[in-house]
């Protein structure tokens, strides 16, 4: 099973590019956003990330290659005439992400990035501030990476059908390594379930988004769809999320993103206990390589999932290699190619 989700071009257009112009250029120093915006919208439409370093090539990574800014605002495969980000490019870039005041976001710097409108990622490095020991917050950022926010309608189409049985959703994890597009599948999920589709009716969703990246929430509110009936809990450790869900917003179905602790182990054993549905990622390659790890180890032994899926980047993001039942035993492919 190979399938895999595209981005939407409908009429020839280039909704991500548009998104980009819009939302993360002006979040650029001046002079890296006037060689930024020469770019066609062709390749900005498969961008993923914009990194900058200081005294390093302003670097773009593509969805199946990384490429560098060149001074005529061309990108190239070859570092050689690229431009290099200077100290005032970080300074002017990092002012206008933080508003002017790295102060009123010190709580965002701790926690390493902040969200921009349209729900695009940001992250930082640089020197860390302590307070007995813990980080308080970051300055003297020296490198700042801006993750591009897309959503796929319909990314969940080929699959949906698999992870429900008799109306009802089943316990679902997500196994994927990084930038395979386990994000913007386990959005859709959540978009479907919420929303609801054909033979199956909307439920209420209550969503632990410890890192601000499925909802890619800005100031409380939701920047990206995640259905109508979705209730968020924005940058909150997802075992104590879990549990304030269970007690305070009666979902059907709880879903996170990226469990790995033994908070996560604890909570997730107490949210099958109330007769909540779950849905959840891993990273990961298979099975084998998920099982290294104790706790998750440790959550499989109980045979808390249902249903287990596959992702890779083999034939770009969003390539499922697979859907698996509780005993791992492989959905067969000719079922899958007809969803």
């Amino acid at each position: 099973m190979t399938n895999t989700f595209e981005i939407s071009r409908s009429g020839g257009s280039f909704p991500i590019a548009q998104n980009i112009r819009q939302e993360v250029l002006p979040f650029l120093s001046p002079d890296l956003r006037m060689l930024v915006s020469q770019i066609p919208d062709y390749e900005l439409e498969v961008l993923e990330e914009i990194r900058l370093r200081i005294n390093a090539p302003v670097l773009l990574k593509q969805r199946t290659e990384d490429k560098y800014l060149r001074k005529d605002g061309g990108l190239s495969t070859r570092w050689e005439h690229s431009v290099y980000c200077n100290e005032e490019n970080m300074q002017k870039t990092v002012a206008l992400l933080c508003n002017s005041s790295l102060y009123a976001l010190e709580e965002e710097l701790r926690k390493g990035f902040l969200t921009l409108p349209g729900g695009h990622r940001t992250g930082f490095v640089g020197r860390a501030v302590l307070d007995r020991g813990r980080v308080r917050t970051l300055k003297q950022i020296s490198g700042v990476n801006i993750r591009v926010a897309r959503c796929v309608s319909g990314a969940a189409l080929q699959i949906i059908r698999h992870l429900v049985k008799g109306g009802v959703f089943l316990n679902t994890l997500i196994i994927s390594p990084p930038r395979a597009g386990k994000t913007t599948l386990l959005r859709d999920i959540i978009c479907m379930l919420s929303n609801g589709f054909s033979g199956f009716s909307p439920v209420d969703v209550g969503l632990v988004d410890e890192r601000s990246e499925i909802a890619g929430c800005r100031e409380g509110i939701p920047q990206l769809p995640i259905g109508r009936r979705t209730d968020v809990l924005d940058g909150c450790p997802k075992g104590e999320g879990m549990m304030m869900l269970v007690r305070s917003m009666s979902p059907q179905v709880i879903a996170t993103d990226e469990i790995g602790r033994k908070e996560d182990a604890d909570a997730i054993e107490e949210v099958i206990n109330a007769g909540i549905k779950l849905l959840t990622t891993v990273h990961g390659y298979n099975k084998e390589d998920i099982l290294r790890r104790p706790v998750i180890k440790e959550i499989l032994a109980q045979k808390v999932f249902e249903r287990y899926v596959v992702l890779s980047r083999r034939r770009g993001p969003g390539t499922i290699e697979n859907i698996f039942n509780e005993e791992w035993l492989p959905i067969r492919e000719r079922r899958l190619k007809e969803c």
